[in-house]
């Protein structure tokens, strides 16, 4: 029986983690949620030594269309090589890079199309490392 994840009371509990990693070294995390009645996910981005406060309440949102993804940066280095985003199957994902310019990544089936740019999707990664 599947739920209406639009209206559903999530029932949130630990899912699993994503590390992210430099060098076999871990730099980051993605902690993984999810609802125990629809099994919608949820994410939440965690940068090491870096204690930062999110500017919204609750559970990070995502679009019935959308899946969790890790944005890898290979023009950058350390904190700024990585981001969690929200990739669409097919279309344009706009970010902000650190130098404070916002770039438009075309993705195909769920994953960017850029020379500079990787991604990886969360739910292939779930209680996986990442080496970036």
């Amino acid at each position: 029986m599947s739920t209406d994840t639009e209206n559903c009371k999530h029932e949130i509990t630990y899912f699993g983690v994503t590390n992210v990693n430099v060098d076999s070294r871990t730099i980051g995390s993605v902690d993984v949620w999810r609802c125990a009645l629809c099994k919608k996910r949820f994410c939440e981005e965690k940068q090491l030594g870096i204690d930062s406060i999110v500017d919204y309440v609750g559970m990070p949102k995502i679009d019935p269309d959308e899946k969790w993804a890790v944005l890898v940066r290979k023009l950058f280095k350390g904190k700024d090589r990585w981001k969690l985003v929200r990739l669409k199957q097919n279309g344009i994902i706009k970010v902000e890079n650190p130098d404070d310019k916002i770039i438009e990544i075309p993705v195909q089936n769920f994953k960017v199309n850029d020379p500079n740019h990787e991604s990886y999707l969360i739910d292939d990664n779930i209680n996986k490392a990442i080496e970036i």
